[in-house]
């Protein structure tokens, strides 16, 4: 069996936490995967993962050979692109993680958009919020809403999205709404960008904070949208994700000439020496989309 193969097997395992959903994922039978990743094991003389009944974890051994193996795999990928007409022919996979609002919504479009240039990429698509740990998940790209907490990756800030602060018209009884008379309606808040208090700005610069009646919690910006729009609760929101419902009268502007601070997009990957023709291209192509929105 060719080495490759069985480092790519055991890392496909490693990262689905199942036999049979990385065989799914690899075209195989999950006794194939499995004696794949037997054979791994008996080649190196140690044990990769412990087996149970119905879980998988990597041993200490395994989480060492597991940054080793995606490194030569990676190291093979830029070896074939070397020797390969890459314009014509871009093959390999791209692990990427997205935030949940962005990804779901805009990138999901542009990743499919480039699988249909280059069908023979394959995207592991994972939406996160959260700060991941980057080397651990073995990914190729991070697209990140703030700052990204890993200072040996290469940091490229793309765009600031513009956020306010919205409601449904049935929440909303008065026009002339204040950060302070906003404070007393009830909030829903998205962790972890949301808090105690909400800093604002005006047209003017000038600045003011208030501190929301906090009803509802969640680390997902659907279910804040959902609750949104039930005309229970306001919530800050980024415009892009709202701009039709406002033009639709959904919602309201709850304070045209303030705006919550912008948050960052970023984009983050591993240094230079270890990027693939493809994920060079990905990242233009995320680029292109990102800064559409402003």
């Amino acid at each position: 069996m060719d080495r490759l193969t069985l480092l790519e097997t055991f890392i496909r395992i490693a990262e689905r936490g199942s036999i049979s959903a990385a065989a799914r994922d690899l075209g195989l039978s999950q006794a194939s995967a499995s004696r794949q990743l037997s054979d791994l094991e008996d080649r190196l003389g140690v044990q990769l993962i412990t087996r149970t009944t119905h879980s998988l974890a990597l041993t200490s051994a395994g989480k060492a050979c597991l940054e080793k193996a995606r490194d030569h795999l990676t190291s093979w990928s830029l070896l074939v692109e070397t020797f390969a007409n890459e314009a014509h022919v871009m093959q390999g996979s791209l692990r990427v993680v997205a935030p949940v609002a962005l990804g779901q919504k805009l990138l999901a479009d542009t990743a499919a958009s480039f699988q249909a240039s280059f069908p023979d990429v394959r995207i592991d698509w994972i939406l996160e919020d959260e700060n991941i740990r980057f080397s651990e998940m073995g990914c190729d790209l991070w697209i990140k809403v703030g700052p990204v907490p890993d200072e040996t990756l290469i940091v490229k800030p793309i765009i600031s999205v513009k956020r306010i602060i919205v409601a449904s018209p049935q929440l909303i009884t008065s026009k002339d709404q204040t950060p302070d008379t906003l404070a007393d309606l009830p909030f829903a808040a998205l962790s972890p960008f949301e808090g105690g208090h909400i800093p604002l700005t005006d047209k003017a610069g000038s600045k003011q904070s208030f501190r929301p009646s906090v009803s509802f919690t969640t680390n997902n910006i659907f279910a804040v949208h959902r609750a949104i729009l039930s005309g229970q609760v306001t919530a800050v929101m980024p415009e892009w994700l709202v701009r039709e419902d406002l033009i639709e009268g959904r919602l309201l502007n709850t304070l045209p000439d303030w705006r919550a601070p912008d948050l960052p997009v970023n984009i983050a990957y591993a240094p230079a020496n270890r990027q693939t023709v493809r994920l060079k291209k990905f990242v233009e192509e995320i680029t292109s989309s990102l800064e559409a929105l402003v």
